[in-house]
């Protein structure tokens, strides 16, 4: 796999962030179709079918051979670097450099001319020359495999050498299967939450101002990564919080030109919007301070387990919700399974993974703060196919949202750059400058 530079990655993620926004507009109106025309109200139930399907990543270990080798090949003597170092010591000491000899025959490509071996004993005592007799076999010694990667190393170039120990010490610091599991353990039950948060949301309340709402996220994780950073890229500035101010500004003149649609469903589904904001935003800053870059971890393995956890752990709710009749169980139709598997598998199986690598690539900060843009797709959406005509205030409010975003998008590609901070600076000294007394 091909290394990208730090601009090569910024505009992946970007991209990538941006192909979720779309996929999560249209996850979301199939939602509310599901909900309304097909009279299936059970966010529990979507959510849990939705999670669930994750489990199709880890049959990754039956298609796909290094999860297997990590399965099996993984060696017991790596569980420190002394150890190793020692096991290694070790087998150099016991096992021969060179395996047992093997003869392979010869093969001639002088078509038996002089000195080949081939000419008879008479005709060469005849012309008074020394005989010379060649071997018809060759000996053959492997150089054992304890040795074969630092002879490889020594046959190769500087350049190439470099890169290979890299991939080495990358695949080194990779986490193992079960550390994947730990992690995917760890962080099913807030992953979860927040989606289901959202679809709780979206049961009450129109899917534009669950996008609007769910924006707040972008706070949360600005005041969380500066809490618990995982790199440069999630250190608080003053640029950055001014530009989350100015995203939350716009989501105010948003709601502010619908305020009639927001009064009559801001109880509940406004909260559980706010509620999902927040398990998003402390979903993402921790697993990225527990894994701070995509090569230690496993994406679609992450994933997979996370499935498998959510399956074994979650199902106690359906006895839950159903006696205390929050959420009657109902098996769904044909037509409503169908619904939900394809939901399912764009919607979350797909975008979940496009979005936590997308993450990985940019920040937090970045990838919560993409959540805004399903904003004017949502509207853009309704506006084609639903006609709905929207006043002038609500396109004035996500101006602001697309500057903030892409403003922070700058500002993480340069880690140290904080031009608020910068100016406030030049002019304070501005004007301290100016009150100093002159003196003769």
């Amino acid at each position: 796999m091909a290394i990208l530079t730090k601009s090569q990655r910024l505009v992946v993620g970007v991209v990538a962030l941006l192909v979720v926004d779309i996929i999560w507009v249209t996850s979301s109106e199939l939602t509310k179709y599901i909900f309304k025309n097909e009279d299936f109200s059970k966010p529990f139930f979507s959510t849990y079918i939705k999670t669930t399907m994750f489990m199709i990543y880890l049959f990754g270990f039956i298609i796909w051979k290094p999860w297997r080798d990590q399965c099996f090949h993984r060696p017991v003597y790596t569980v420190s670097k002394y150890f190793s170092q020692l096991y290694n010591a070790f087998i150099v000491l016991i096992l021969p450099l060179l395996s047992d000899s093997t003869w392979v025959p010869i093969r001639f490509h002088d078509g038996g001319d002089k000195g080949s071996g081939n000419e008879s004993d008479d005709s060469v005592a005849a012309r008074g020359l020394k005989s010379v007799r060649f071997s018809k076999l060759t000996e053959v010694r492997q150089l054992s495999d304890a040795q074969a990667d630092d002879a490889l190393l020594a046959r190769l170039s500087y350049m190439a050498s470099v890169r290979a120990q890299e991939a080495a010490l990358r695949e080194a610091t990779k986490l193992s299967v079960k550390q994947v599991a730990k992690v995917a353990l760890l962080f099913c039950i807030p992953w979860f939450l927040g989606n289901l948060s959202y679809q709780e949301a979206l049961l009450d309340t129109e899917a534009g101002i669950v996008n609007v709402l769910s924006c707040s996220s972008a706070l949360f994780t600005l005041i969380l990564a500066a809490m618990f950073p995982s790199n440069t890229g999630d250190k608080f500035s003053l640029s950055k919080f001014l530009a989350v101010v100015v995203s939350m500004g716009g989501v105010v003149l948003i709601s502010a030109s619908d305020q009639q649609r927001i009064k009559n469903y801001f109880p509940p589904g406004a909260m559980w919007s706010i509620a999902g904001a927040v398990f998003y935003a402390a979903y993402i800053v921790m697993l990225r301070r527990k894994v701070n870059t995509e090569e230690k971890l496993d994406i679609p393995m992450f994933f997979g387990f996370v499935g498998l956890f959510n399956l074994l752990i979650i199902w106690p709710g359906f006895f839950l919700l159903h006696y205390t009749k929050v959420e009657k169980f109902q098996w769904p139709t044909y037509h409503q399974w169908l619904l939900l598997i394809v939901n399912g598998l764009i919607g979350t199986v797909l975008s979940e993974l496009l979005w936590l690598w997308g993450c990985f690539l940019t920040s937090s900060l970045i990838a919560t703060l993409s959540i805004s843009l399903t904003i004017p797709l949502t509207v853009l959406f309704d506006m084609v196919l639903k006609k709905v005509k929207y006043p002038n205030l609500f396109f004035f409010g996500m101006m602001p949202m697309f500057l903030s975003f892409f403003a922070v998008t700058l500002l993480a590609h340069y880690d140290n750059w904080d031009p608020v901070t910068e100016y406030l600076h030049k002019l304070v000294s501005w004007i301290c400058c100016r009150k100093k007394p002159n003196i003769r």
